[in-house]
């Protein structure tokens, strides 16, 4: 059993430190797909849906990898949306803009739902984004906020949390 939570563990930390390998949108949209790993969602149906908005490469990697992909019985959505207004219900929301006006209306619509809102700009973790990309000495790292994912009923591993930069 060790071996089974090690390994995918393993996966996610060189992941969060090498970025020389890969473009950065290719290492958003893994990590993405694995926090689902480490990340319980309350009440989940059998789709899990991941929405994209502001980044276009982002949403082409993921869905060309993880679209109707299975993983725990739930059938993975990959979906773009192209404003605010159109980002209604999902599990995880990546915001790759860089608009706090828009970061903020973003947050006041997954308010009090269980979306895991991830972001790659600096102060948005603190600002209340769930997940935060930040480059590090030349390292990908992510922030999480305990705040925000607490606030979305968002149950984080402590495997995860250790990796992180804690907000």
């Amino acid at each position: 059993m060790k071996k089974l939570v090690i390994a995918p563990l393993f996966g996610l930390l060189y992941l969060s430190y090498n970025t020389t390998d890969r473009p950065e949108h290719e290492l958003h949209a893994m990590m993405d797909y694995n926090f689902t790993k480490y990340i319980e969602w309350p009440n989940l149906n059998d789709q899990f849906t991941i929405g994209v908005l502001g980044n276009s490469k982002v949403f082409q990697t993921l869905e060309h990898w993880y679209h109707g992909r299975l993983r725990g019985g739930k059938k993975f959505e990959v979906v773009e949306y192209k404003s605010v207004d159109d980002a209604l219900s999902c599990h995880i929301l990546y915001y790759g803009g860089s608009s706090k006006d828009e970061f903020r209306q973003i947050k006041e619509k997954v308010k009090d739902k269980p979306t895991l809102l991830i972001t790659n700009r600096s102060g948005f973790g603190r600002e209340g984004s769930s997940i935060n990309f930040k480059t590090v000495a030349g390292n990908l790292k992510f922030e999480i906020n305990q705040k925000a994912t607490e606030a979305a009923k968002l149950r984080v591993s402590n495997q995860l949390t250790a990796l992180a930069i804690v907000l």
